[in-house]
């Protein structure tokens, strides 16, 4: 198969492969293939790049149907997967009856942790070592922002990520390419993305998230690059200006009692 895709889209995948080190000789890696735009492209660059580092690594893709109400075309996917000469299974886990009989829980940490769960299994009964999802440098800048908004904390997803529990490494090969580059990208290939079957799809924190960082942008064109770069530490004399952590009640006695003697 002739692949092509545009070469400044090409380097942004090959560099993070290679600055985040994501992929050595003899890896066996697992695409997440969800049949959204991003996953087709992750398989579709991996594929490529199986062949342009003449098979170095192995690949195999798993999609986990969610059982949701709406139907969910994976015919697709198994045929856009053969003919890159990629293994391909569907897995039904019921997460939309997790999802009804625990109606207290927020829906897509439910269906994000089985789905990891799911595939992280998948990986270990077939032997390999790496998995590969297909979140962009949009996910990662929205994710701060969700981290910050929502739970209180600063941070996102790294790149490259080891799972003790499971030995397994997820690696993140998309990280610098931008939304609108991977939608360019799969237009020029007319790839057909399979519609979500999840039914808040649209309606999420993320999609929140997603509109604000884009209304905050078109006011002010540097936004979205002070976001990506308050993604990365800055070095060894990284100034950091957060507060320090809240002390405990011991710590709070000791200071207090400090105070007050010396």
């Amino acid at each position: 198969m002739k692949f092509r895709l545009p070469q400044a889209y090409f380097s942004k995948i090959m560099r993070a492969i290679v600055e985040f080190e994501m992929i050595e000789r003899g890896d066996r890696i697992l695409i997440g293939l969800s049949g959204g735009k991003d996953s087709l492209l992750l398989t579709y660059a991996l594929a490529m790049m199986r062949e342009r580092t003449k098979g170095k690594f192995s690949l195999r893709a798993l999609t986990i149907d969610p059982m949701f109400d709406a139907a969910f075309e994976t015919e697709r996917l198994a045929q856009f997967c053969s003919s890159l000469e990629i293994p391909h299974e569907i897995h039904k886990v019921d997460i939309a009856e997790v999802i009804r009989s625990e109606p207290k829980n927020a829906p897509c940490f439910t269906c994000a942790f089985f789905r990891r769960g799911a595939i992280n299994r998948y990986a270990n009964e077939h032997d390999c070592n790496k998995v590969a999802y297909a979140h962009h440098n949009d996910d990662a800048v929205e994710t701060l922002l969700l981290n910050l908004l929502y739970s209180g904390q600063i941070g996102t997803f790294q790149p490259k990520t080891y799972l003790d529990r499971t030995a397994l490494t997820v690696i993140r090969p998309l990280v610098y390419l931008r939304e609108q580059e991977i939608i360019a990208a799969i237009q020029y290939h007319g790839m057909q993305p399979v519609k979500s079957p999840c039914p808040i799809n649209g309606k999420t924190k993320r999609e929140t998230v997603k509109k604000l960082v884009a209304e905050l942008t078109e006011k002010n064109p540097l936004i979205y690059d002070h976001l990506a770069a308050a993604m990365r530490k800055s070095g060894e004399n990284e100034i950091c200006r957060l507060w320090p952590a809240a002390k405990n009640r011991q710590e709070m006695r000791e200071s207090y009692d400090r105070f007050m003697n010396e």
